[in-house]
């Protein structure tokens, strides 16, 4: 018993408690008297527009009385109390104010200085009559020692108590004296102990009303820890984007050197024996294999950037595949002895694209299909026209794809079959680019396939108006 009673004294939360529920009276009224005034005064002027201005004042006066209450909360009654609001944008007054009418917190805040006036007034009368009695029945001993040395023959020490210290002075009248002062300390502890259990249950219920709640400061924490990273990921993604364009450009002098020089030395007029001229023409390959690589990679970084530079316009689509498609014969036939076949319907309408960029998109399909189609095989690019657009159809009968890599053909560094991937020099950018380039442009592209039987790709462009 003497540990509880060391650790209801010795504690200071149990004086702070005490003091607030003395505070909650004066408080609380005042809160109430305000509040009522001002929303009933607000409500009933707001015809004439002085009584908007009223309630607007009432909602501040509220508002900032909670955060006062809640700092009370937090140093007086030791409640561990959330913050009052989530953080946010700055707005201007007037649409903070509509937007702090919308939280929950304000009006739970409200009920909260509302209900103080009634647990003030229980609170504040219970404080003064239990410790009022507590300290009478402390002092009766004292009491009945000062009456038997000064006071008159009888002594009143409480309602109902009366001593005579007539009788010897320490006779059965002091001892009742002290077991009255000592029932004075129980009860007096009982007391603190009692208002300061109310102190924290109040602070619990402080808590609950005047801070958010735990969800919403959670999400809150995880939509500002979500932006936190997706602005580290913009700024990673923006340099990563830099240092492609930048290494692109500086990557493209070399190679030109390097492409110059060996052009230079293959000259029909220089000698030199079979191995040299073997070595000259894998070095002249694979520089044109990285150069490609480069400007893939500098079409796709400026695509990422917004700063690829198309001159869409009114396009006959039909002169550019057969153009293309022309150019790009010789080659499939060399490499793989394939037929590439164009074929048009008669009036092909202009289509919205950028011609160049048209160009490279139909070559890059052309150049996918060549890369995958056994010796032998045929390409058919084929132009023709719907209601609302023109399409291009570059079909193969090729390998095919399976159908779980393609969805996922146009991915940037994606490549369905690995090792022939590499076999035929593939980077697993061409499709990516097509899908950019078409994108920018306002087409589209799809694609169909069957393993063993070929693959179609089918651009779709804008009819120019």
């Amino acid at each position: 018993m003497t540990e509880a009673i060391q650790r209801v004294l010795g504690d200071r939360w149990t004086y702070l408690r005490i003091v607030y529920l003395l505070l909650a009276f004066p408080l609380g009224t005042t809160y109430f008297v305000l509040l009522i005034t001002g929303l009933s005064v607000g409500v009933g002027l707001s015809i004439i527009g002085v009584g908007l201005v009223i309630l607007a004042l009432t909602v501040v006066g509220w508002l900032f009385v909670a955060r006062f209450e809640r700092e009370l909360a937090i140093h007086l009654l030791g409640a561990s109390v959330r913050p009052f609001s989530l953080p946010g944008e700055a707005l201007r007054p007037w649409p903070r104010l509509l937007k702090t009418l919308g939280e929950p917190t304000t009006w739970k805040a409200l009920a909260y200085l509302l209900l103080e006036f009634p647990f003030g007034i229980i609170t504040f009368t219970l404080t003064i009559v239990l410790l009022s009695i507590s300290l009478a029945f402390i002092a009766a001993p004292f009491a009945y020692l000062a009456q038997v040395l000064f006071g008159p023959s009888q002594i009143q020490v409480g309602p109902g108590f009366t001593l005579f210290p007539n009788n010897p002075p320490f006779g059965g009248e002091f001892l009742l004296a002290v077991a009255i002062g000592a029932l004075g300390v129980v009860l007096g502890v009982g007391s603190m102990a009692l208002l300061s259990g109310i102190g924290w249950a109040w602070g619990r219920f402080a808590e609950q009303m005047l801070g958010v709640d735990p969800s919403r400061l959670q999400l809150a924490a995880a939509e500002a820890e979500a932006a936190s990273q997706r602005r580290r990921a913009e700024r990673a993604d923006h340099s990563r984007r830099e240092l492609i364009v930048n290494a692109s450009h500086e990557l493209r002098t070399p190679i030109a050197s390097i492409s110059a020089h060996v052009e230079s030395l293959q000259k029909p007029e220089r000698e030199m024996d079979a191995e040299s001229h073997q070595y000259l023409g894998v070095i002249e390959t694979e520089t044109k294999r990285l150069s490609s690589l480069v400007d893939d990679l500098l079409v796709l970084a400026r695509a990422d950037a917004d700063e690829l530079r198309l001159t869409v316009g009114s396009v006959n689509v039909a002169e550019v595949v057969a153009g293309i498609t022309t150019a790009m014969a010789p080659l499939a036939r060399q490499e793989r002895n394939l037929s590439l076949v164009h074929t048009s319907d008669p009036e092909v309408p202009l289509a919205l694209a950028d011609p160049a960029r048209l160009g490279q998109v139909i070559a890059n399909l052309i150049r996918n299909a060549v890369n995958h189609t056994p010796d032998g095989g045929i390409i058919t690019v084929t132009t023709q026209a719907d209601p609302d657009s023109v399409i291009v159809s570059v079909a193969d009968t090729g390998i095919g794809i399976e159908p779980h890599d393609l969805p996922r053909i146009f991915d940037r560094f994606y490549r369905a079959d690995q090792s022939r991937a590499r076999d035929s020099g593939g980077s697993g950018l061409g499709l990516a680019i097509v899908r950019e380039l078409l994108t920018a442009m306002g087409g589209s592209i799809t694609a169909e396939s069957t393993v063993g039987s070929g693959s179609t790709f089918r651009i779709r462009l804008r009819k120019a108006p």
